[in-house]
């Protein structure tokens, strides 16, 4: 319990997330009050925010202020959690191997692939070892201390322990001082904030998957149980994939993108860049071309923010290049009347449920489509909201091929009467393997959100503050309806760019910039800000094709 035994005039006010307030006593810590409201939360307060700014559990409340705890239902609660159970991770592995070190490579299946490089292979029997002194450090709830270095200090400190990936990064800062924090006398430096011990994360496990290790953690949406490891080989693939095109490049972290912008050879990245994604989708193509007799559909699908219409467009072309016809059809135009609209768990209209799409429409004229007969396309009325009957008329020749775009293209139910070997399906994602450093990833979500930040407030009016707000429950449709089939695909392509955070850094910075701490979107705005920190700007965008991905959500592209 809080004891308000302070003098008069030794209070602050403090109100709460519940529409409450409290005088307590100036300088009480955030982890003193959040045991006592632990017991309205069902997962573990692991941070809080005041007045919409982030603060780890450690921090001490001097004014007054509104605190809203953080439990691991977020996504940042989600953050800290597995950026404090990486750290015991670097322990563990410190302690038991240390002339090995630990590289996050990519999440993969509700979990973090990494890599343990040393002379010698990790064995079955390392990673129980392993996995067995991260719960002795959890078990002994180590307290996770912080402090804050000179950046001079700082890169006396990386350079004494090997780190060059850190020293090269922060010299590209701006700030005079970095945040380093410590168990014991391990050290870590991690873009984000820590759990105040070590005992904060005690679900977890560790499994040996190719030449490397996946470390499992909970989910915001399950934060009290460990989710089963399911096997998503295409999509390690890709990762795999994007490791080698990163060797290519010679550019697999921010230090290393940083040096190209130095050197003035940012022209020869994006050039280079560019052709890996043309090679790929010729690739595809190529591909579809050869099974152009039985794959006359084309499925594309992808997350938000992925390129979908540019990658769509450049396949086209490349389809043409093979001398074969691309025929689209948008599955927007086959929305049931809005009357018809599925509703959520909240009885909010659902327009990205499955039901939302007249799917025995749409599957009849596939089929008749591949029959050689010709349908016509209706066209949806978005202000009336209803479909109308009198559209396009289409045939599929023989030297046609339906390519359809939407959230559902992977989904079997969507093209339940279309034979599988008829249908050609293609995954898209701007699947980022590029890395802050060995033990620091950037998130391909994060890639995603600038992306869209950028093209909505340039292209569709809507202010950052609305982007970032909505941006949960666009993520909330894709675990829905896009993810669960991604495996579904014949192929997948990789839409990320290397180079494209220097770019998108001129235009979100800005944008994030506007959003103060009034607002509850701040913390997040303030997080990505932090984030593109680390990137050095690339102001000259005329090396960018007019064709490429990026031009999709900063402009110029040829597609418009």
């Amino acid at each position: 319990m809080v004891v308000n035994s302070a003098a008069s005039g030794d209070f602050i006010t403090v109100a709460f997330a519940d529409g409450t307030s409290r005088k307590l006593p100036k300088g009480i810590s955030l982890l003193d009050l959040s045991k006592e409201y632990q017991k309205n939360f069902s997962s573990v307060i692991i941070a809080a925010k005041v007045n919409n700014d982030i603060k780890e559990l450690t921090y001490q409340l001097k004014n007054d202020c509104k605190v809203e705890f953080i439990d691991l239902s977020t996504d940042d609660g989600m953050r800290i959690y597995r950026r404090t159970l990486i750290f015991i991770l670097v322990k563990a592995v410190k302690e038991l191997f240390p002339e090995k070190k630990v590289i996050i490579n990519h999440s993969i299946s509700k979990g973090l692939y990494f890599q343990i490089k040393g002379e010698e292979d990790i064995t079955k029997e390392d990673v129980e070892k392993i996995k067995e002194r991260m719960r002795k450090i959890i078990n002994a709830r180590i307290p996770i201390q912080k402090r804050e270095v000179p950046l001079e200090e700082a890169k006396e400190i990386f350079r004494e322990t090997g780190r060059f990936d850190r020293l090269s990064l922060i010299e590209d800062r701006q700030k005079n001082y970095v945040t380093i924090y410590n168990i014991e006398d391990t050290e870590g430096y991690f873009y984000g904030y820590l759990a105040p011990s070590t005992d904060y994360t005690p679900l977890f496990d560790l499994i040996k998957y190719h030449t490397g290790i996946i470390l499992l953690f909970p989910e915001k949406t399950a934060p009290n149980v460990l989710p089963e490891f399911k096997e998503q080989k295409k999509l390690f693939t890709i990762f795999t994939e994007s490791r080698k095109w990163d060797q290519i490049l010679g550019v697999e972290s921010i230090s290393a993108l940083n040096n190209v912008v130095k050197n003035n050879k940012i022209g020869e990245l994006i050039r280079i860049s560019e052709a890996l994604h043309e090679k790929k989708t010729a690739e595809i193509a190529d591909m579809i071309a050869q099974s152009k007799n039985t794959k006359r559909i084309v499925l594309i699908a992808g997350p938000s923010s992925s390129g979908k219409t540019t990658f769509s467009k450049r396949l086209a072309i490349q389809l043409r290049v093979n001398g074969i016809t691309p025929v689209i059809i948008g599955l927007d135009d086959y929305f049931v009347d809005r009357d018809k609209t599925p509703t959520d768990e909240n009885g909010e209209q659902d327009f990205e449920a499955l039901e939302a799409v007249d799917i025995k429409l749409f599957n009849e004229h596939l089929i008749k489509l591949l029959e050689g007969v010709e349908v016509e396309v209706p066209i949806y009325n978005f202000p009336l909201g209803k479909r109308e009957a009198k559209g396009r008329k289409i045939k599929l020749e023989k030297d046609h091929v339906l390519i359809i775009e939407g959230i559902h293209a992977l989904n079997e139910k969507l093209t339940l009467l279309v034979p599988r070997e008829n249908k050609f399906k293609i995954y898209i994602s701007a699947i980022t393997s590029l890395n802050i450093d060995d033990h620091n990833r950037v998130p391909t979500t994060d890639t995603r959100l600038l992306r869209r930040i950028v093209r909505d407030f340039k292209f569709r009016g809507s202010s950052t503050v609305e982007t970032i707000r909505r941006w949960d429950s666009v993520r909330r449709g894709e675990e829905k309806n896009i993810f669960p089939f991604q495996e579904e695909a014949d192929v997948m392509f990789n839409s990320s760019l290397k180079y494209e955070h220097g770019v998108l850094k001129n235009f979100a910075e800005p944008l994030l910039s506007r959003i103060d701490d009034s607002y509850p979107e701040y913390s997040e705005a303030k997080r990505l800000k932090e984030f593109l920190s680390y990137f050095l700007p690339i102001a000259d965008i005329h090396e960018i094709p007019n064709n490429s991905i990026l031009r999709e959500f900063i402009g110029g592209s040829c597609f418009e």
